[in-house]
């Protein structure tokens, strides 16, 4: 799927890339990716949203897949400023909607919180409330870069199902073409921030409306749902949190038709009158 505008702003001596799609009079809605991603996290949930008339921007995430490195030992929070210069330079009046997956979702929380008056309300998706064990607790398989292109597939899939996907029937072509061109591209290697309680303080910070969303069978929370739960209701701005059953921490791509009906279900939400037109 081409973007139907790409546009690029600054970020050292290289640029953040931005996608974006949809009638540009529509209310703007802010896709941030995850961890080893790139816009192509969204792959599946782009059409429903400009379809139902959302202007929307997708970045490839400064360090992540075309968009310029940080400094070696960047964070989450070094991202910040960049979306938000990004975001003035854009064609977006008024604060977005921000749906935003995994490590986005915590830069996505830094955000509003550094910067209310860009953010009008947030959808956060496998949001790493909890610390996550150091290198994700989960073993994953090393892609060596002299392995065969059939070697290569086969520790992409093997990855996908061992953090990404729930049902081995979602391990199609098509997300192991993604997952591959994505994790060739990650430049940040060292995400420290998810390992400590960073964005359990940032969740109890902010001041807007926000939901969450995680797969029911999410290999880095499953078992700990009361827990998860608990650190985000316990802000009175959380309007909600939800589990898709079937379906694993990439829980927009591999249950795209539930999750489009809630992601939609959240925006057709009145907006907080803060920030009404």
């Amino acid at each position: 799927m081409a973007p139907e505008r790409r546009r690029h702003t600054p970020c050292g001596d290289g640029h953040v890339v931005w996608h974006g799609w949809g009638p540009l009079t529509g209310r703007p809605v802010l896709l941030l990716h995850g961890g080893s991603g790139s816009w192509t996290h969204w792959v599946r949930n782009i059409p429903a949203l400009a379809a139902a008339g959302h202007q929307v921007w997708a970045p490839d995430m400064p360090g992540f897949g075309d968009s310029a490195a940080l400094p070696p030992g960047s964070d989450a929070d070094a991202i910040v400023p960049h979306l938000v210069a990004g975001l003035r330079a854009l064609p977006v009046a008024g604060p977005c909607d921000v749906l935003a997956f995994s490590f986005g979702s915590l830069v996505a929380t830094l955000l509003a919180t550094a910067q209310p008056d860009s953010v009008a309300r947030l959808l956060l998706v496998g949001l790493p409330v909890l610390p996550l064990a150091s290198g994700r607790g989960v073993p994953l398989t090393r892609v060596d870069p002299s392995a065969t292109p059939a070697e290569r597939d086969a520790a992409h899939r093997a990855n996908l199902a061992a953090i990404m996907l729930h049902r081995a029937d979602s391990l199609d072509d098509e997300t192991v073409a993604l997952q591959a061109a994505n994790a060739t591209r990650d430049r940040m290697r060292s995400r420290r921030l998810v390992t400590t309680d960073a964005c359990q303080k940032a969740v109890q910070a902010l001041a807007c409306d926000f939901a969450c969303v995680w797969g029911e069978e999410d290999v880095l929370y499953r078992g700990r749902w009361g827990d998860v739960r608990a650190a985000c209701e316990s802000n009175p701005w959380c309007v909600g949190t939800s589990l898709v059953p079937q379906a694993g921490h990439w829980v927009q791509h591999e249950a795209a038709l539930a999750f489009n009906r809630l992601a939609l279900r959240f925006l057709n939400r009145p907006l907080p009158r803060a920030v009404a037109p």
